[in-house]
Protein backbone atom coordinates (compact mmCIF):
# COMPACT_ATOMS: atom_id res chain seq x y z
CA UNK A 1 0.00 0.00 0.00
CA UNK A 2 1.22 3.48 -0.78
CA UNK A 3 1.23 6.95 0.72
CA UNK A 4 1.32 8.50 -2.75
CA UNK A 5 -2.38 9.41 -2.74
CA UNK A 6 -2.83 13.10 -1.96
CA UNK A 7 -6.01 12.21 -0.15
CA UNK A 8 -4.60 9.49 2.09
CA UNK A 9 -3.91 10.64 5.62
CA UNK A 10 -3.31 7.16 6.95
CA UNK A 11 -2.92 3.50 6.19
CA UNK A 12 -4.42 1.45 8.99
CA UNK A 13 -3.11 -2.10 9.01
CA UNK A 14 -5.31 -4.90 10.28
CA UNK A 15 -3.80 -8.19 11.53
CA UNK A 16 -4.88 -11.10 9.36
CA UNK A 17 -5.30 -14.68 10.55
CA UNK A 18 -6.26 -16.32 7.26
CA UNK A 19 -4.01 -14.42 4.85
CA UNK A 20 -0.38 -13.52 4.97
CA UNK A 21 -0.92 -10.07 3.47
CA UNK A 22 -2.43 -7.30 5.56
CA UNK A 23 -5.55 -5.40 4.57
CA UNK A 24 -5.39 -1.62 4.73
CA UNK A 25 -8.27 0.75 5.39
CA UNK A 26 -7.79 4.16 3.86
CA UNK A 27 -9.18 7.24 5.55
CA UNK A 28 -9.56 9.95 2.91
CA UNK A 29 -8.02 13.41 3.44
CA UNK A 30 -10.14 15.28 5.93
CA UNK A 31 -11.60 17.90 3.62
CA UNK A 32 -12.49 15.20 1.08
CA UNK A 33 -13.90 12.94 3.76
CA UNK A 34 -15.94 15.64 5.43
CA UNK A 35 -17.09 17.47 2.38
CA UNK A 36 -17.37 21.23 2.49
CA UNK A 37 -16.94 22.46 6.07
CA UNK A 38 -20.05 24.61 5.92
CA UNK A 39 -22.32 21.97 4.44
CA UNK A 40 -25.87 22.95 5.38
CA UNK A 41 -27.10 19.46 6.25
CA UNK A 42 -24.62 18.93 9.11
CA UNK A 43 -23.91 21.05 12.20
CA UNK A 44 -20.67 23.01 12.02
CA UNK A 45 -19.29 21.40 15.19
CA UNK A 46 -19.33 17.92 13.64
CA UNK A 47 -16.30 18.72 11.54
CA UNK A 48 -13.83 19.00 14.41
CA UNK A 49 -15.20 15.85 16.07
CA UNK A 50 -14.88 13.83 12.86
CA UNK A 51 -11.39 15.24 12.38
CA UNK A 52 -10.40 14.21 15.90
CA UNK A 53 -11.96 10.76 15.40
CA UNK A 54 -9.97 10.21 12.21
CA UNK A 55 -6.74 11.17 13.98
CA UNK A 56 -7.60 8.83 16.86
CA UNK A 57 -8.10 5.94 14.39
CA UNK A 58 -4.70 6.68 12.89
CA UNK A 59 -3.19 6.63 16.40
CA UNK A 60 -4.91 3.33 17.19
CA UNK A 61 -7.17 4.80 19.87
CA UNK A 62 -10.39 3.25 18.66
CA UNK A 63 -12.25 3.86 21.92
CA UNK A 64 -11.78 7.63 21.80
CA UNK A 65 -12.58 7.68 18.08
CA UNK A 66 -15.86 5.79 18.62
CA UNK A 67 -16.89 8.07 21.49
CA UNK A 68 -16.50 11.16 19.30
CA UNK A 69 -18.29 9.53 16.35
CA UNK A 70 -21.21 8.51 18.55
CA UNK A 71 -21.55 12.16 19.61
CA UNK A 72 -21.72 13.16 15.95
CA UNK A 73 -24.26 10.46 15.11
CA UNK A 74 -26.32 11.46 18.16
CA UNK A 75 -26.57 14.95 16.75
CA UNK A 76 -26.85 13.92 13.11
CA UNK A 77 -27.87 10.27 12.62
CA UNK A 78 -27.54 10.69 8.86
CA UNK A 79 -23.93 11.92 8.88
CA UNK A 80 -22.43 9.54 6.33
CA UNK A 81 -18.89 10.71 7.16
CA UNK A 82 -19.19 9.53 10.76
CA UNK A 83 -20.85 6.26 9.70
CA UNK A 84 -18.00 5.58 7.29
CA UNK A 85 -15.38 6.04 10.01
CA UNK A 86 -17.38 3.92 12.41
CA UNK A 87 -17.34 1.19 9.75
CA UNK A 88 -13.54 1.46 9.67
CA UNK A 89 -13.47 0.93 13.43
CA UNK A 90 -15.75 -2.10 13.22
CA UNK A 91 -13.57 -3.58 10.50
CA UNK A 92 -10.47 -3.16 12.66
CA UNK A 93 -12.34 -4.85 15.50
CA UNK A 94 -13.14 -7.75 13.14
CA UNK A 95 -16.84 -7.10 13.55
CA UNK A 96 -17.25 -7.59 9.81
CA UNK A 97 -21.05 -7.86 9.53
CA UNK A 98 -21.50 -4.54 11.35
CA UNK A 99 -18.80 -2.89 9.23
CA UNK A 100 -20.41 -4.15 6.02
CA UNK A 101 -23.81 -2.84 7.09
CA UNK A 102 -22.38 0.60 7.88
CA UNK A 103 -20.50 0.90 4.59
CA UNK A 104 -23.56 -0.18 2.61
CA UNK A 105 -25.68 2.39 4.44
CA UNK A 106 -23.17 5.08 3.55
CA UNK A 107 -23.17 4.02 -0.11
CA UNK A 108 -26.95 3.95 -0.21
CA UNK A 109 -27.05 7.42 1.29
CA UNK A 110 -24.14 8.82 -0.74
CA UNK A 111 -23.59 6.61 -3.84
CA UNK A 112 -20.88 8.85 -5.25
CA UNK A 113 -18.71 8.71 -2.09
CA UNK A 114 -15.70 6.80 -3.43
CA UNK A 115 -14.12 6.40 0.01
CA UNK A 116 -16.93 4.16 1.23
CA UNK A 117 -16.53 1.92 -1.82
CA UNK A 118 -12.79 1.65 -1.10
CA UNK A 119 -13.41 0.75 2.54
CA UNK A 120 -16.09 -1.80 1.64
CA UNK A 121 -13.67 -3.32 -0.88
CA UNK A 122 -11.01 -3.54 1.81
CA UNK A 123 -13.47 -5.22 4.12
CA UNK A 124 -14.37 -7.78 1.47
CA UNK A 125 -10.65 -8.43 0.87
CA UNK A 126 -10.24 -9.02 4.61
CA UNK A 127 -13.15 -11.47 4.46
CA UNK A 128 -11.62 -13.17 1.41
CA UNK A 129 -14.57 -12.19 -0.76
CA UNK A 130 -12.19 -11.11 -3.47
CA UNK A 131 -14.57 -10.80 -6.41
CA UNK A 132 -16.78 -8.44 -4.41
CA UNK A 133 -13.70 -6.50 -3.32
CA UNK A 134 -12.63 -6.05 -6.94
CA UNK A 135 -16.10 -4.76 -7.86
CA UNK A 136 -15.97 -2.13 -5.10
CA UNK A 137 -12.49 -0.94 -6.05
CA UNK A 138 -13.51 -0.65 -9.69
CA UNK A 139 -16.58 1.38 -8.69
CA UNK A 140 -14.39 3.68 -6.60
CA UNK A 141 -12.10 4.21 -9.58
CA UNK A 142 -15.07 4.87 -11.84
CA UNK A 143 -16.25 7.57 -9.44
CA UNK A 144 -12.78 8.98 -8.98
CA UNK A 145 -10.05 7.72 -11.36
CA UNK A 146 -7.38 9.48 -9.31
CA UNK A 147 -7.82 7.27 -6.25
CA UNK A 148 -4.43 5.62 -6.03
CA UNK A 149 -5.49 3.84 -2.85
CA UNK A 150 -8.28 2.06 -4.72
CA UNK A 151 -5.94 1.19 -7.60
CA UNK A 152 -3.26 -0.17 -5.28
CA UNK A 153 -5.81 -2.26 -3.39
CA UNK A 154 -7.35 -3.57 -6.62
CA UNK A 155 -3.98 -4.66 -7.97
CA UNK A 156 -3.05 -6.33 -4.68
CA UNK A 157 -6.26 -8.37 -4.64
CA UNK A 158 -5.73 -9.47 -8.24
CA UNK A 159 -2.16 -10.48 -7.41
CA UNK A 160 -3.35 -12.46 -4.39
CA UNK A 161 -5.94 -14.22 -6.53
CA UNK A 162 -3.29 -15.01 -9.13
CA UNK A 163 -0.95 -16.49 -6.52
CA UNK A 164 -3.78 -18.65 -5.19
CA UNK A 165 -4.59 -19.84 -8.72
CA UNK A 166 -0.96 -20.75 -9.40
CA UNK A 167 -0.71 -22.58 -6.08
CA UNK A 168 -3.78 -24.59 -7.11
CA UNK A 169 -2.09 -25.45 -10.40
CA UNK A 170 -4.23 -23.18 -12.58
CA UNK A 171 -1.54 -21.20 -14.38
CA UNK A 172 -3.93 -19.97 -17.07
CA UNK A 173 -6.20 -18.32 -14.50
CA UNK A 174 -3.23 -16.81 -12.71
CA UNK A 175 -1.94 -15.33 -15.95
CA UNK A 176 -5.37 -13.94 -16.84
CA UNK A 177 -5.70 -12.26 -13.43
CA UNK A 178 -2.28 -10.67 -13.74
CA UNK A 179 -3.18 -9.54 -17.23
CA UNK A 180 -6.10 -7.64 -15.70
CA UNK A 181 -3.78 -6.14 -13.09
CA UNK A 182 -1.31 -5.19 -15.80
CA UNK A 183 -4.00 -3.34 -17.73
CA UNK A 184 -5.09 -1.52 -14.59
CA UNK A 185 -1.53 -0.62 -13.57
CA UNK A 186 0.89 -0.99 -16.51
CA UNK A 187 3.87 0.33 -14.56
CA UNK A 188 3.52 -1.91 -11.50
CA UNK A 189 6.87 -3.70 -11.27
CA UNK A 190 5.59 -6.50 -9.03
CA UNK A 191 2.74 -7.28 -11.44
CA UNK A 192 5.13 -7.34 -14.39
CA UNK A 193 7.52 -9.70 -12.59
CA UNK A 194 4.80 -12.11 -11.47
CA UNK A 195 3.22 -12.07 -14.95
CA UNK A 196 6.61 -12.83 -16.48
CA UNK A 197 7.27 -15.71 -14.09
CA UNK A 198 3.95 -17.40 -14.89
CA UNK A 199 4.49 -16.86 -18.60
CA UNK A 200 7.94 -18.42 -18.22
CA UNK A 201 6.43 -21.46 -16.48
CA UNK A 202 3.93 -21.82 -19.32
CA UNK A 203 6.68 -21.50 -21.95
CA UNK A 204 5.10 -18.28 -23.23
CA UNK A 205 8.61 -17.01 -23.73
CA UNK A 206 8.01 -13.87 -25.82
CA UNK A 207 5.44 -12.70 -23.26
CA UNK A 208 7.82 -13.43 -20.40
CA UNK A 209 10.66 -11.53 -22.07
CA UNK A 210 8.46 -8.51 -22.74
CA UNK A 211 7.17 -8.44 -19.17
CA UNK A 212 10.68 -8.65 -17.70
CA UNK A 213 11.96 -5.94 -20.03
CA UNK A 214 9.03 -3.70 -19.10
CA UNK A 215 9.76 -4.29 -15.43
CA UNK A 216 13.44 -3.42 -15.86
CA UNK A 217 12.36 -0.11 -17.38
CA UNK A 218 10.62 0.61 -14.06
CA UNK A 219 12.95 -1.18 -11.63
CA UNK A 220 16.35 -0.97 -13.26
CA UNK A 221 18.83 -3.78 -12.74
CA UNK A 222 16.62 -5.81 -10.43
CA UNK A 223 18.72 -9.00 -10.09
CA UNK A 224 15.83 -11.47 -9.88
CA UNK A 225 14.34 -10.01 -13.04
CA UNK A 226 17.65 -10.09 -14.89
CA UNK A 227 18.06 -13.76 -13.99
CA UNK A 228 14.52 -14.62 -15.09
CA UNK A 229 14.97 -12.64 -18.31
CA UNK A 230 18.12 -14.59 -19.07
CA UNK A 231 16.28 -17.88 -18.56
CA UNK A 232 13.56 -16.82 -20.99
CA UNK A 233 16.12 -15.66 -23.54
CA UNK A 234 17.89 -19.03 -23.35
CA UNK A 235 14.54 -20.68 -24.05
CA UNK A 236 14.24 -18.55 -27.18
CA UNK A 237 17.86 -19.32 -28.18
CA UNK A 238 18.65 -15.60 -27.80
CA UNK A 239 22.08 -16.38 -26.43
CA UNK A 240 23.76 -13.02 -26.99
CA UNK A 241 20.89 -11.26 -25.22
CA UNK A 242 20.99 -13.85 -22.43
CA UNK A 243 24.72 -13.27 -22.04
CA UNK A 244 24.07 -9.57 -21.46
CA UNK A 245 21.34 -10.33 -18.91
CA UNK A 246 23.48 -12.74 -16.88
CA UNK A 247 26.53 -10.48 -17.06
CA UNK A 248 24.42 -7.66 -15.63
CA UNK A 249 23.13 -10.05 -12.98
CA UNK A 250 26.66 -11.07 -11.96
CA UNK A 251 27.75 -7.44 -11.72
CA UNK A 252 25.21 -7.17 -8.90
CA UNK A 253 25.65 -10.68 -7.44
CA UNK A 254 29.12 -11.91 -8.42
CA UNK A 255 29.10 -14.63 -5.76
CA UNK A 256 25.91 -16.27 -7.00
CA UNK A 257 26.71 -19.85 -8.04
CA UNK A 258 23.54 -20.21 -10.11
CA UNK A 259 24.33 -17.03 -12.03
CA UNK A 260 27.85 -18.26 -12.78
CA UNK A 261 26.39 -21.57 -13.99
CA UNK A 262 23.79 -19.83 -16.18
CA UNK A 263 26.39 -17.62 -17.85
CA UNK A 264 28.50 -20.71 -18.45
CA UNK A 265 25.59 -22.41 -20.22
CA UNK A 266 25.11 -19.36 -22.43
CA UNK A 267 28.80 -19.14 -23.32
CA UNK A 268 28.88 -22.85 -24.10
CA UNK A 269 25.91 -22.36 -26.44
CA UNK A 270 27.88 -19.56 -28.10
CA UNK A 271 30.74 -22.06 -28.57
CA UNK A 272 33.00 -20.18 -26.19
CA UNK A 273 34.02 -23.26 -24.22
CA UNK A 274 37.07 -21.82 -22.50
CA UNK A 275 35.11 -18.89 -21.07
CA UNK A 276 32.24 -21.21 -20.17
CA UNK A 277 34.65 -23.48 -18.28
CA UNK A 278 35.81 -20.55 -16.13
CA UNK A 279 32.24 -19.80 -15.03
CA UNK A 280 31.38 -23.44 -14.35
CA UNK A 281 34.54 -23.76 -12.25
CA UNK A 282 33.66 -20.57 -10.37
CA UNK A 283 30.19 -21.96 -9.77
CA UNK A 284 31.67 -25.13 -8.29
CA UNK A 285 34.07 -23.10 -6.16
CA UNK A 286 31.17 -21.08 -4.76
CA UNK A 287 28.94 -24.12 -4.24
CA UNK A 288 30.90 -27.39 -4.31
CA UNK A 289 27.90 -29.61 -3.56
CA UNK A 290 26.09 -29.55 -6.88
CA UNK A 291 25.70 -31.57 -10.06
CA UNK A 292 24.96 -29.39 -13.08
CA UNK A 293 28.25 -27.50 -13.28
CA UNK A 294 30.15 -30.79 -13.06
CA UNK A 295 27.92 -32.16 -15.80
CA UNK A 296 28.62 -29.17 -18.05
CA UNK A 297 32.35 -29.42 -17.39
CA UNK A 298 32.09 -33.07 -18.41
CA UNK A 299 30.49 -32.08 -21.70
CA UNK A 300 33.29 -29.59 -22.41
CA UNK A 301 35.90 -32.21 -21.63
CA UNK A 302 34.05 -34.69 -23.86
CA UNK A 303 34.00 -32.25 -26.77
CA UNK A 304 37.71 -31.67 -26.28
CA UNK A 305 38.31 -35.47 -26.24
CA UNK A 306 39.57 -35.44 -22.65
CA UNK A 307 37.76 -38.69 -22.02
CA UNK A 308 39.21 -39.60 -18.62
CA UNK A 309 38.48 -36.14 -17.20
CA UNK A 310 35.00 -36.14 -18.73
CA UNK A 311 34.26 -39.54 -17.20
CA UNK A 312 35.37 -38.31 -13.79
CA UNK A 313 33.04 -35.33 -14.05
CA UNK A 314 30.07 -37.47 -15.08
CA UNK A 315 30.75 -39.97 -12.31
CA UNK A 316 30.73 -37.13 -9.78
CA UNK A 317 27.25 -36.27 -10.97
CA UNK A 318 26.06 -39.89 -10.88
CA UNK A 319 27.39 -40.32 -7.36
CA UNK A 320 24.93 -37.62 -6.27
CA UNK A 321 22.17 -38.51 -8.72
CA UNK A 322 22.36 -42.07 -10.13
CA UNK A 323 19.46 -41.37 -12.51
CA UNK A 324 20.85 -38.15 -14.00
CA UNK A 325 19.96 -38.69 -17.65
CA UNK A 326 22.57 -36.27 -18.97
CA UNK A 327 25.40 -37.85 -17.00
CA UNK A 328 24.34 -41.35 -18.04
CA UNK A 329 24.36 -40.15 -21.64
CA UNK A 330 27.79 -38.56 -21.09
CA UNK A 331 29.30 -41.78 -19.73
CA UNK A 332 27.74 -43.58 -22.67
CA UNK A 333 29.43 -41.14 -25.03
CA UNK A 334 32.78 -41.82 -23.37
CA UNK A 335 32.24 -45.57 -23.85
CA UNK A 336 31.16 -44.99 -27.45
CA UNK A 337 34.31 -42.95 -28.19
CA UNK A 338 36.32 -45.84 -26.75
CA UNK A 339 34.44 -48.23 -29.02
CA UNK A 340 32.92 -50.05 -26.07
CA UNK A 341 29.60 -50.29 -27.92
CA UNK A 342 27.76 -52.74 -25.68
CA UNK A 343 28.63 -50.73 -22.57
CA UNK A 344 27.66 -47.55 -24.42
CA UNK A 345 24.31 -49.05 -25.46
CA UNK A 346 23.56 -50.06 -21.87
CA UNK A 347 24.28 -46.54 -20.65
CA UNK A 348 22.21 -44.90 -23.39
CA UNK A 349 19.31 -47.22 -22.52
CA UNK A 350 19.53 -46.11 -18.88
CA UNK A 351 19.62 -42.47 -19.95
CA UNK A 352 16.46 -42.95 -22.02
CA UNK A 353 14.79 -44.75 -19.13
CA UNK A 354 15.51 -41.68 -17.00
CA UNK A 355 14.40 -39.22 -19.70
CA UNK A 356 12.77 -40.56 -22.84
CA UNK A 357 12.83 -37.08 -24.46
CA UNK A 358 16.65 -37.00 -24.57
CA UNK A 359 17.05 -36.89 -28.35
CA UNK A 360 20.82 -37.39 -28.47
CA UNK A 361 20.57 -40.50 -26.32
CA UNK A 362 18.22 -42.06 -28.89
CA UNK A 363 20.56 -41.01 -31.69
CA UNK A 364 23.70 -42.44 -30.15
CA UNK A 365 21.85 -45.57 -29.05
CA UNK A 366 20.89 -46.03 -32.68
CA UNK A 367 24.54 -45.69 -33.67
CA UNK A 368 25.64 -48.14 -30.97
CA UNK A 369 23.02 -50.68 -32.09
CA UNK A 370 24.30 -50.31 -35.65
CA UNK A 371 27.85 -51.08 -34.49
CA UNK A 372 26.47 -54.14 -32.70
CA UNK A 373 24.67 -55.35 -35.82
CA UNK A 374 21.16 -54.72 -34.44
CA UNK A 375 19.82 -53.06 -37.58
CA UNK A 376 16.10 -52.99 -36.72
CA UNK A 377 16.76 -51.61 -33.24
CA UNK A 378 19.12 -49.04 -34.72
CA UNK A 379 16.53 -47.77 -37.20
CA UNK A 380 13.92 -47.55 -34.46
CA UNK A 381 16.14 -45.39 -32.26
CA UNK A 382 17.27 -43.17 -35.12
CA UNK A 383 13.64 -42.66 -36.09
CA UNK A 384 12.79 -41.74 -32.48
CA UNK A 385 15.63 -39.19 -32.49
CA UNK A 386 14.34 -37.71 -35.75
CA UNK A 387 10.81 -37.47 -34.35
CA UNK A 388 12.02 -35.73 -31.21
CA UNK A 389 13.97 -33.25 -33.31
CA UNK A 390 10.83 -32.53 -35.33
CA UNK A 391 8.83 -31.96 -32.14
CA UNK A 392 11.47 -29.54 -30.84
CA UNK A 393 11.25 -27.53 -34.07
CA UNK A 394 7.46 -27.47 -33.92
CA UNK A 395 7.49 -26.39 -30.29
CA UNK A 396 9.81 -23.53 -31.18
CA UNK A 397 7.47 -22.45 -33.97
CA UNK A 398 4.51 -22.45 -31.60
CA UNK A 399 6.42 -20.33 -29.11
CA UNK A 400 7.13 -17.77 -31.81
CA UNK A 401 3.39 -17.48 -32.49
CA UNK A 402 2.37 -16.99 -28.85
CA UNK A 403 -0.07 -14.19 -28.18
CA UNK A 404 1.33 -10.82 -27.25
CA UNK A 405 0.81 -9.57 -23.71
CA UNK A 406 -2.17 -7.37 -24.63
CA UNK A 407 -4.39 -10.41 -25.24
CA UNK A 408 -5.90 -12.91 -22.84
CA UNK A 409 -4.24 -16.35 -22.72
CA UNK A 410 -6.07 -19.20 -24.43
CA UNK A 411 -8.19 -21.33 -22.11
CA UNK A 412 -6.34 -24.46 -23.15
CA UNK A 413 -2.82 -23.05 -22.91
CA UNK A 414 -0.27 -25.75 -22.21
CA UNK A 415 1.19 -25.20 -18.72
CA UNK A 416 4.22 -27.35 -19.46
CA UNK A 417 7.37 -26.01 -17.95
Amino acid sequence: MSYRSLRAIAVLFLPMTTRKVQTAFFVGALMTLCGIRAAAQFPEGNFSLIQDAAKAIVAGDLGRAETELQVVLGRSPGDYRASNLLGVIRAQQHREPEAEKLFKQVIEQKPDFAGAHVNLGMLYAQMERDDEAVAQFREALRLDPQRTDALSALVNVLRAQARAAVKAGNLEKGLALLLQARKDSPQDADVLFEFGMIALQMSLLPDAIQAFQDELAVRKDDPDTLYALGRAQIGMAQYQEARTSFERFLQIRPEDASGQYALGVVLQSLQQASEARLHFEKSVALQPVQTESYFQLGLIDLDEKHLDTALNQFNRVLKRDPKHAGALFGTGRVAFERREYQNAANLFERAIAADASLRQAHYYLGLAYARLGRKDDSEKELQAASQLEHQEVEKHRVVLKILNSDNAPPANADPAK
